[in-house]
């Protein structure tokens, strides 16, 4: 069997949904997700077929994980491994109207939405996920499953450390490092590093606090040399 098939199916899963029925080409299969109330439903109009784990039952079909959410942005993480799939399964979904230049790398499983930019020899890595609006400019570096969310702009050189969550309408200066599984609030102006695995909101952004478990959990997997597929 062909076709793409999406992990999940709340707001994100709905937005890779559109994005694919808008680029047209590809056969959208359904939504897999663990909440048993949704199963045999349809979202938007596409089906839910299942739990996540079905996808071993579709074994000629495409896969995006289209999960997590700041309550728990390390969510995506954990189904990339709890599924165990090869890499080539995964797909890359891109908005037709994303302006992505040639000099640009996008991994697999990763998914940009509607009008996003991404300008000269910017690399995005695998799982991650770009919402509407979003700017990365030249020789920006977003690691594997990143999140950023709608209308964040990043400055030239500027990296995003894996698992960062950068919220709505933030600004990340040039050449400024945002540390791995971290995360910024919406509006906020990140005008210097930000450690890993911490809160940072404002305008000039500043440490809140820690952050919440899920995210210091992949964290310290990472750092313990624990499996991070």
């Amino acid at each position: 069997m062909n076709g793409l098939v999406i992990i999940g199916a709340g707001g994100f899963a709905r937005e890779t949904a559109q994005a694919v029925r808008d680029a047209g080409g590809t056969e959208l299969l359904g939504h897999l997700d663990d909440d048993p109330a949704l199963h045999g439903t349809a979202v938007d109009g596409v089906p839910v077929l299942g739990g996540c784990d079905l996808v071993n039952d579709l074994p000629g079909a495409r896969v995006v994980v289209c999960v997590g959410n700041p309550r728990d942005y390390a969510a995506r993480a954990r189904l990339v491994r709890r599924l165990g799939l090869p890499t080539e399964r995964y797909a890359t979904v891109i908005h037709p109207t994303a302006a992505v230049s040639p000099t640009c790398e996008v991994g697999p499983g990763s998914v940009l939405l509607a009008h996003c930019a991404l300008t000269a020899a910017v690399r995005v890595g695998a799982h991650v996920a770009v919402m509407p609006q979003v700017v990365l400019t030249h020789d920006d570096v977003v690691e594997d499953y990143a999140t950023l969310a709608s209308g964040v702009r990043l400055g030239g050189g500027a990296r995003l450390e894996r698992g960062a969550y950068v919220g709505s309408g933030a600004l990340v200066r040039e050449g400024t490092t945002v540390g791995a599984w971290s995360l910024i609030g919406m509006g906020s102006a990140v005008l210097g590093d930000v450690p890993p695995g911490e809160v940072w909101v404002g305008s000039p952004a500043r440490r809140l606090r820690a952050a919440d478990a899920p995210a210091r959990d992949e964290l310290a997997t990472r750092t313990m040399g624990g499996p991070v597929t």
